[in-house]
């Protein structure tokens, strides 16, 4: 991955607390429609260290934004990195994404340049996500993301 793949975003998103109510707002707006996340995973990690789908309560919808993806996404009850940013942050941007040909190889490269891996995840049929913890200018998390191959 060179730094030129981080030169055009094509995803944003958005931590709601009411993903129903948020979806109706941006539905009004004329984003839209929203659909849920089409993608399954294989495998998680928070920090480096597993976690399961019983232990994450997301609601997540995705619209279609011309060339951007925006998502929305509600964390659900309990201790969460997602729960945390909220309260933290508020409602609002949590991450950009970026999409990349070869995860791994863009993790491998970020973790090089000293970013930390905040939360990987791996797809069924291939590819997968990581959120890079940059937030610390601006508030907002990068996202690289290989999606499966169709």
């Amino acid at each position: 991955m060179s730094h030129s793949a981080l030169s055009s975003v094509r995803h944003i998103g958005f931590l709601v607390e009411d993903l129903d109510s948020a979806v109706k707002h941006f539905q009004s707006l004329g984003i839209g429609p929203f659909e849920p996340l089409k993608v399954t995973f294989v495998r998680r990690e928070v920090l480096g260290k597993p976690i399961t789908d019983s232990n994450i309560k997301l609601k997540i919808r995705m619209a279609q934004m011309g060339q951007i993806q925006f998502e929305l996404i509600e964390p659900g009850e309990g201790k969460s990195p997602w729960r945390d940013y909220l309260e933290a942050h508020g409602e609002g941007i949590e991450h950009i994404g970026f999409f990349v040909e070869d995860i791994d190889a863009a993790v491998i490269e970020m973790e090089k340049e000293g970013f930390r891996i905040l939360r990987r995840g791996w797809f069924e049929g291939g590819g997968g996500n990581a959120f890079i913890d940059t937030n610390k200018v601006g508030g907002t998390n990068i996202e690289l993301i290989q999606w499966p191959e169709k």
